[in-house]
């Protein structure tokens, strides 16, 4: 259950992201507005998931992505700022959307897997 609920958790992280991230997107490599390391909060307003989780996610060239690859994060920006990305591991899954704006971003996450199902909001902050 553990698993489920950082898994589904990710999902939502779809967006917020952690200082002192170890990538950066060079500035002269940077293809969009939003490219660069970002902290996510993502919070649980319903279901069984663990309240509140902090993220590190990356955006390159309009992608995010992030560094764990037994958690497949699949996920765009548009370069009017909005995001949509889903999240998979161990049979879990999540789905997130929401808006970017120059430093800061919000948006909504629901997960499930077979036996349970969350829901939130997540809220982001560049960080590079």
């Amino acid at each position: 259950m553990a698993t489920f609920k950082r898994s589904v958790i990710l999902a939502g992280l779809a967006l917020v992201f952690i200082a002192g991230s170890p990538w950066t997107a060079p500035a002269a490599r940077a293809r969009t507005a939003f490219d660069g390391n970002w902290s996510v909060l993502v919070v649980t307003n319903s279901g069984s998931c663990d309240r509140a989780y902090r993220y590190a996610l990356h955006i390159y060239d309009g992608r995010i992505s992030y560094d764990d690859p037994s958690i497949a994060v699949s996920g765009r920006v548009t370069p009017r700022g909005y995001v949509h990305v889903t999240v998979s591991a161990g049979g879990q899954s999540a789905s997130g959307s929401g808006h970017l704006s120059a430093d800061s971003g919000e948006g909504r996450w629901n997960g499930h897997s077979s036996t349970s199902a969350c829901s939130g909001y997540w809220q982001a902050e560049r960080r590079g």
